[in-house]
């Protein structure tokens, strides 16, 4: 508690001097001046460094992991449900390039109903599946170090997000690929995916075509995941509403 109102005392008296200073330089005494010299003490790097300074790195380390698990929690509450992908022009999942063709091929002779059929389910298994991966994630973020934690805390409003997907995003797409597959066959996308290539081998004419149906939807499901938490994460930077819990306004109010 010492340490911390030192902090603070050093924080508000070195930001008198830099303002004081600005004043004198400008040769000017008055309330409008003051006030300009204030704004941009108060909004320049320096400031904010010396403000995050007072906050240790496990406080830091320990609000951007909150910051996080809340994004992901508000997140797959939108996802994990029925329309979360199917229904979000931003996520929702296309057919992969590979089976564009096959699309191609199947819609002159009317068949382009199994495709359609295809790509629904494939949305439905990530919906499916989100909610599943909460955990990981959650996993993902406890793991997160405090090396670089005030870099993160002062980076772009999504740098906390980059940092997990960066890091750990190898480790989540092995960890998510049997909930992807579990949830491919709940939804019947195996089986649609099935029918469409054993339509598509009849065809007379035809050039071979494969894919990984897991992998690309693995990858699909985690790029809908981490777009969203990134915007989350942006308005807990930027919203002081958006800041629940005690340990979020102090990080991220610190950092302003």
């Amino acid at each position: 508690m010492v340490k911390s109102m030192k902090n603070t005392f050093l924080t508000l008296t070195l930001s008198s001097t830099l303002i004081l200073s600005a004043c004198q330089s400008s040769g000017t005494q008055g309330g409008t001046d003051w006030l300009s010299a204030t704004q941009n003490i108060f909004g320049s790097e320096l400031f904010q460094s010396t403000a995050s300074s007072a906050l240790s790195s496990s406080e830091i380390s320990a609000g951007l992991r909150e910051a996080l698990k809340i994004g992901t929690n508000t997140v797959v509450a939108q996802l994990g449900r029925s329309g979360g992908f199917s229904n979000d022009a931003a996520i929702q999942i296309p057919l992969p390039s590979q089976l564009q063709t096959v699309d191609n091929a199947l819609s002159k002779f009317g068949l382009g109903g199994l495709t359609s059929d295809l790509k629904s389910r494939m949305n439905d298994s990530a919906e499916i599946a989100t909610p599943r991966a909460k955990e990981l994630f959650f996993n993902s973020i406890s793991k997160m170090t405090i090396d670089d934690a005030k870099s993160i805390l002062t980076g772009p409003n999504d740098a906390a997000t980059s940092f997990l997907r960066r890091t750990m995003g190898a480790e989540l797409s092995t960890d998510i690929a049997p909930i992807i597959q579990s949830a491919l066959n709940q939804a019947g996308a195996v089986q649609a995916y099935d029918k469409v290539m054993g339509q598509y081998a009849s065809l007379p004419f035809i050039s071979n075509v494969k894919t990984d149906l897991n992998s690309y939807v693995v990858n699909k499901t985690l790029d809908g995941i981490f777009y969203y938490v990134a915007q989350e994460e942006a308005a807990i930077r930027d919203n002081p509403a958006k800041r629940t819990t005690e340990i979020l306004q102090k990080v991220f109010g610190s950092a302003q």
